[in-house]
């Protein structure tokens, strides 16, 4: 291997010296002409894939972005512990006894296998304290407060960027240029937080340049004095003529707005990773515009996420020029409008935006499974959280999300103890149930369990309603109608929501129990759960605001015959039938004379002479014979001739 990466690079060399020590035991396999056991064909195979596996990963150091590289230094470290941990398992299954190689051969991938299988995860201290400075100065450059606001240390800035091997303007530029590249890969896939800090980078690594190479604190390299002084004046009598910035000072390209040429005010980062001024995108999007101005990608969302490295180093760069910060213009009107024509056109010839959008979500997908997948619980709280909002809207992405894998991950973290990941992965798999196919994969997952668990114990009541909420979707399934409401805790769940929860939570568990009590074998179980006094209580609770569905329930629970003898021992239910066949809904009007014909209907002649003898139900039945919906209309025909053959 040539030379090797600046960062990682203890790894590396560790990782590729075992390696290296399987090259003689290559050379003996290939010169053998003996027939190989089958368990050395599945050895090798995994050998192989790690190998590989490791080159991609040395590759990706050695190609990307070393400044991204220290910032990851702890996870890429993981990586090659894990690589490490894997080259002693597949050594686990090498048969030597078995293979025809001398004893030195074998002594060596003996030894190998023992510090394969003992391989400790080393993250280098000098990496280490280098990130910490870093993240320090970046720090210090987002400071909201004190004396020296916004202030980078460039000094150790520039340390740090010498220890990463940037000496040279085309060290810096193809920085630049592979960070840029890193935000491309990542936009859309590595979440606002990802992007966010990628562009961070950028605007640190450009603003270094300019004051190392182009007469900052360090002194050296500076332009030439003829193209300094024609571009840079930050006298009292400039500043204060009505000229604009660009005609006075170059600015630099990185501080200017791409849609309207002027230096941003306000940074802000769309989903695509590119960074405008605020006032110039947000009339875009108002615009009616759904796409990156700069690359002509489809926004997944249209959140605009302070840039606040960037805003740090804009005020930084006024402050030493002498720049107000509250110039409006930076630019020409000729340069701005040029600009948005460019753009416009750019935008237009985009005409593959739908082909487009469905690939960056399915990369944002994947990328974020692979979050759930192996990162920390504070990356796996942020991956569910943006699986949460990418699942909200549309099917395509509800559909592309469950293909890359992630409702198995999202029903493990059910029973996280982060109460902030377990609603993320409830409301997550919430969403994706929406789209009917995946209703079937959540099952298949074993979900039911966990859910209700959530459900019953849930860390917040958020997380306990939208369990409710999943599962009334699951049971829009006929299967799952049964084999939800044979576990033992769900309809108790359900209930203990309709009693504890908000005004959301109750609409969320009473539809449930609704789907539920379709399946005739559940509302036995519903009203032993004590479903329906909580129900009629439920009828005149205003703000709960839930009476359509609480009648709806109750309808159906009335065709058990436990739950029609609650429902007729309850002395309020009648008037309050009667008053909503009155005032009600049309749906809350329906569910209304179903109830009242069952009751009727089964051995209740009590109550069908208690209609009879109310003022309001004949003319109540009328007016609902007359102007009601088809299905209400002929209950109420129904019931109208059994009070009828009872006033006989």
């Amino acid at each position: 291997m040539d030379k090797l990466p600046v960062i990682q690079s203890r790894n590396i060399a560790t990782i590729v010296r075992r390696i290296k020590l399987l090259s003689t035991l290559f050379e003996e396999i290939r010169e053998t002409t003996a027939a190989f056991p089958p368990s050395s064909i599945l050895c090798l195979t995994e050998l192989f894939s790690v190998i590989r596996r490791v080159k991609l990963l040395v590759q990706e150091i050695k190609e990307g972005s070393s400044l991204w590289s220290l910032v990851q230094t702890e996870y890429v470290s993981k990586q090659f512990h894990l690589l490490a941990r894997e080259l002693g398992k597949a050594l686990d299954i090498l048969p030597l006894s078995l293979l025809h190689v001398n004893s030195d051969v074998r002594e060596q991938v003996e030894l190998l296998h023992k510090h394969a299988k003992r391989a400790e995860l080393f993250v280098d201290p000098v990496e280490w304290q280098r990130r910490e400075e870093l993240l320090q100065v970046m720090t210090s450059s987002n400071e909201k407060s004190g004396k020296k606001k916004g202030m980078v240390d460039c000094k150790k800035l520039e340390e740090i960027m010498l220890d990463i091997g940037l000496r040279t303007t085309s060290d810096y530029d193809l920085e630049i240029v592979r960070l840029e590249a890193e935000a491309q890969k990542q936009a859309g896939t590595g979440g606002l937080i990802v992007v966010s800090n990628i562009n961070n980078l950028v605007s640190l690594v450009s603003y270094s340049k300019t004051m190392i190479f182009e007469g900052g604190n360090t002194g050296r390299n500076k332009v030439d004095m003829e193209h300094h002084s024609a571009t840079l004046c930050s006298s009292p009598e400039c500043l204060s003529s009505p000229c604009t910035v660009s005609t006075v000072i170059s600015v630099p390209d990185e501080f200017r707005c791409p849609i309207s040429l002027d230096l941003m005010r306000d940074p802000v980062i769309i989903a695509s990773g590119h960074t405008y001024d605020r006032n110039s995108i947000a009339q875009w999007i108002n615009s009616g515009q759904h796409s990156c101005p700069k690359s002509g990608q489809k926004l997944i969302h249209m959140a605009l996420i302070p840039n606040y490295s960037l805003k740090s180093l804009i005020h930084q760069w006024c402050n030493e020029n002498k720049i107000p910060l509250n110039n409006d213009s930076s630019s020409s009107e000729l340069e701005r409008s040029s600009s948005k024509r460019r753009l416009s056109e750019k935008a237009m010839d985009h005409i593959s935006a739908t082909k487009a959008a469905v690939d960056a979500v399915k990369m944002t997908a994947e990328f974020l499974v692979g979050k759930l997948a192996t990162g920390s619980p504070e990356v796996q709280r942020q991956a569910a959280y943006e699986i949460r909002l990418l699942a909200k809207t549309g099917m395509d992405n509800r559909r592309i999300i469950a293909e890359a894998g992630a409702i198995p991950f999202l029903v493990t973290l059910l029973n996280a103890n982060d109460l902030r990941i377990q609603e993320n992965a409830v409301t997550a798999l919430l969403n994706l149930s929406i789209f009917d196919n995946n209703k079937i994969l959540i099952v298949a997952a074993g979900a039911i369990d966990s859910i209700i668990d959530v459900l019953q114990c849930g860390k917040t009541m958020e997380a306990r309603e939208n369990a409710a909420a999943a599962i009334f979707s699951l049971s829009m399934i006929d299967d799952c109608k049964a084999t939800i409401g044979a576990k033992p805790r769900a309809i108790p769940g359900l209930v203990g929501l309709l009693r504890e929860g908000t005004s959301t939570g109750k609409r969320d568990a009473a539809m449930a129990l609704f789907n539920l009590a379709v399946y005739n074998a559940n509302k036995a179980s519903m009203v032993v759960a004590g479903a329906v006094p909580l129900l009629i209580e439920l009828l005149m609770d205003e703000k709960a605001g839930i009476t359509d569905d609480a009648l709806a329930v109750l309808a159906l629970l009335s065709g058990c015959c436990e739950g029609l003898l609650q429902i007729r021992e309850n002395r309020i239910v009648v008037p309050l039938l009667l008053d909503l066949l009155r005032f009600g809904s049309t749906k809350g009007k329906e569910s209304s004379i179903t109830l009242l014909l069952g009751l009727c209907r089964n051995g209740g002649e009590d109550l069908a002479r208690r209609l009879l003898i109310h003022p309001h139900s004949i003319p109540s039945l009328q007016s609902l014979l007359s102007n009601g919906s088809l299905k209400a209309r002929r209950k109420a025909d129904a019931l109208l001739r059994l009070l009828n053959r009872h006033c006989s």
